[in-house]
């Protein structure tokens, strides 16, 4: 029987602690006005919110506080899980996870595709990470950085800042390959992140707010399917979505096509054994199954290959083969077919 509780998260935002334009307050009543149940807070190399007791509920939701690595220009990671901050000087991508994982934390590498744009480098600098094969998790879809790199010009970036949802279509192919490739070894957990600042400009006293912290909590979001249900004490709720983000129990919608709340994707076989998403099992006698909460153009992937798709609201599929078998769903929005979920993988091997 399925007992886990789906929390949408809204995940990479910087406060007035670095340099977003909102305090932890105004963040977190932005994300309970657009829905969302957490927030995870990435201010660069800082943890001044979690020492100035800002984590916590905030009436309907949890902010949590982990901070961005920010060595200059490249190998950013947001860390998690951890009580000081990673002092990233003279450290190698490989080092600044390792000195995370001896603290106790775990973490994201931050846009690690990003290539960057030419032309609009407030949306997007060349941001990628320089050794994946180091990494337990990525920010696989990057709602700022991977859409920022591809605008050819002014009219696209005025498209994609004022109408996000009729702009934005999928995560890049080569960050869905590069994942695939990953995951052949280890798991490799992926989590969309949305890179909020909060952008606007000065105007006569004002600032015009051309991308708020609302507007940007409606786009992507990353789910995880938590074992209990959050109590109100927040460090309890706080482990809950900590391990489900760090199994990989988790996957990616975007919001602004439709809410993808009660999304499953898991595997079953004899005497009832299960394995979830993230989870890793034996090869051999599995029917995989994906729930969606309407109906949709779902795909089954297998190391990345299309193995059944259906328009459904239930795939089922057996298969034998070990490999990394994903979901993709995708839906009509705003006169176009737009990805909406992403799962994370189970893994036969």
């Amino acid at each position: 029987m399925d007992r886990l509780h789906d929390l949408s998260c809204v995940l990479h935002v910087h406060s007035t602690h670095s340099d977003g334009t909102g305090t932890v307050a105004q963040i977190a009543g932005a994300a309970e006005k657009a829905g969302a149940d957490v927030v995870l807070l990435t201010d660069h190399d800082t943890l001044a919110a979690r020492r100035r007791g800002e984590e916590g509920w905030y009436g309907r939701t949890l902010l949590l506080a982990g901070h961005e690595v920010s060595p200059p220009e490249r190998n950013h990671f947001l860390a998690f899980g951890l009580d000081d901050e990673i002092r990233w000087r003279g450290l190698g991508p490989a080092g600044i996870v390792e000195a995370v994982r001896e603290q106790g934390g775990f973490g994201f590498a931050a846009h690690p595709f990003a290539s960057g744009s030419g032309r609009f480098q407030r949306l997007s600098v060349d941001m990628r990470w320089d050794d994946l094969d180091c990494l337990d998790g990525l920010e696989l879809w990057s709602f700022l950085a991977d859409n920022g790199q591809a605008l050819a010009g002014l009219r696209e970036a005025l498209r994609f800042i004022t109408r996000p949802e009729r702009f934005v279509t999928h995560p890049p192919e080569r960050n869905l390959r590069e994942w695939d490739r990953l995951g052949a070894a280890r798991r490799v957990v992926g989590i969309g992140g949305l890179d909020a600042h909060q952008f606007g400009l000065r105007f006569a006293g004002r600032t015009l707010r051309l991308m708020s912290y609302r507007r940007s909590f409606g786009q992507l979001r990353t789910h995880v399917l938590i074992e209990r249900e959050p109590t109100g004490r927040m460090e309890h709720d706080r482990g809950l979505v900590y391990s489900a983000l760090r199994k990989g129990r988790c996957y990616i919608a975007a919001h602004s096509v439709a809410p993808a709340t009660g999304f499953r994707f898991f595997g079953e076989r004899f005497r009832g054994e299960r394995v979830e998403m993230g989870g890793e099992a034996g090869a051999g006698g599995w029917t995989l199954h994906a729930r969606l909460p309407r109906p949709a153009d779902v795909r089954l992937l297998h190391d990345g290959h299309t193995v059944a798709r259906a328009r459904t609201q239930a795939l089922v599929q057996e298969v034998e083969g070990p490999g990394v078998y994903r979901v993709e769903a995708r839906l009509a929005s705003h006169g176009a077919e737009r990805t909406w979920v992403l799962s994370n993988p189970v893994y036969l091997r």
